[in-house]
């Protein structure tokens, strides 16, 4: 089973690149031009183009071919009081050749907006604001370029005192979504609310692919071994074709999230790196009949953390336990 590994937003390796550089709201209103403020927004979020091309050009030399990118690319895009402004025209050419980039050397990228992003959500306001956010991410991805295949991954969200009404609400709302929505969407168990087997439910009827992060399984559970519910996590993928990086009729490898407890008083909190052990297991139990799949890092370390795990997976290569090292950020895992 091939294994590569991506990491989250920023680089804790490469200085002075931010791709998430902001202006507050009370900053921009005391520019006190507000045509001026917006040209400085696009200046910044400009400036975040090119550091997320510095990025991924980092990752490339790396060997890294699955990222995610920050929400944060455009400051304030999504605030109630700039809602008519569009800032896509400006920012074209910057956004063209990131996705250009990304397309040339087959990487995977996604997004994953904010908690506030909530389709359970009981609230009409709530809602408009989670939908604007969802349009707001699919435009950045079609100003890359880039297919379907690259996704917004989101949770349920909250249960509000009753969880099957939520859960039908997300599916309500959902299925209220324009189409470009839709097809750009992946589903990820939390660590209090929708545990990964009421995660996995709403997925198959909705016919999302799920992401399964094992950290959060692993404080959020009913009992279940994560590698006891992979064969149907699995099948949510078979419909994801790969439009851009994998040659054509191969399935776009299902994706994980993988992060370590900071610590046994606070368990769902991330630690720094990631601790290859747990990890291990849950690949070596999958690994027969899962020809490949991605997992994105969730550590403090970013990218930092992804070399640490691939300096703990050299050694344990170099000691047998069916590990081969394959470059600088992927590995085959065998049962």
């Amino acid at each position: 089973m091939i294994v590569r590994f991506g990491y989250v937003a920023m680089s804790t390796v490469i200085k002075d690149c931010s791709p998430s550089k902001t202006m507050t709201m009370s900053s921009f209103n005391k520019l006190g031009d507000r045509e001026a403020a917006l040209r400085r927004l696009e200046q910044l979020a400009k400036m975040n183009l090119h550091n997320t091309l510095r990025l991924l050009k980092h990752n490339v030399g790396s060997d890294i071919k699955v990222y995610r990118l920050t929400s944060k690319l455009i400051p304030l895009a999504t605030h109630p009081d700039l809602q008519d402004w569009n800032p896509f025209a400006a920012l074209a050419e910057e956004f063209a050749e990131v996705g250009e980039y990304i397309k040339k050397h087959g990487l995977r990228v996604s997004f994953h907006p904010d908690h506030f992003t909530v389709l359970s959500t009981p609230r009409p306001e709530v809602l408009a604001s989670s939908v604007r956010d969802l349009q707001h991410h699919t435009d950045m991805l079609d100003a890359l370029g880039l297919a379907a295949t690259a996704k917004n991954n989101i949770h349920i969200g909250g249960a509000y005192g009753d969880k099957p009404a939520a859960s039908a609400r997300f599916r309500e709302n959902f299925a209220a979504l324009p189409a470009r929505l839709q097809e750009r969407m992946t589903l990820e168990n939390d660590d209090k609310t929708f545990n990964a087997p009421e995660t996995l439910e709403v997925s198959r009827s909705l016919g999302l692919p799920m992401v399964l992060d094992i950290h959060h399984q692993w404080v959020n559970n009913e009992g279940e071994l994560p590698w006891e519910l992979w064969p149907d996590i699995m099948k949510t993928w078979k419909s994801e074709l790969a439009l851009t990086d994998v040659r054509p009729g191969e399935l776009l490898p299902p994706k994980i999230h993988v992060s370590s407890p900071r610590s046994p008083s606070d368990p769902r909190s991330h630690a720094d790196g990631v601790e290859p052990a747990p990890l291990l297991a849950f690949l070596k139990r999958i690994a027969a009949d899962t020809p490949a799949v991605d997992v994105m890092i969730e550590a403090k370390l970013k990218d930092g953390a992804l070399f640490g795990l691939m300096d703990a997976m050299k050694e344990l290569a170099e000691a047998g336990n069916g590990i081969t090292v394959l470059d600088g950020a992927s590995v085959n895992i065998e049962p």
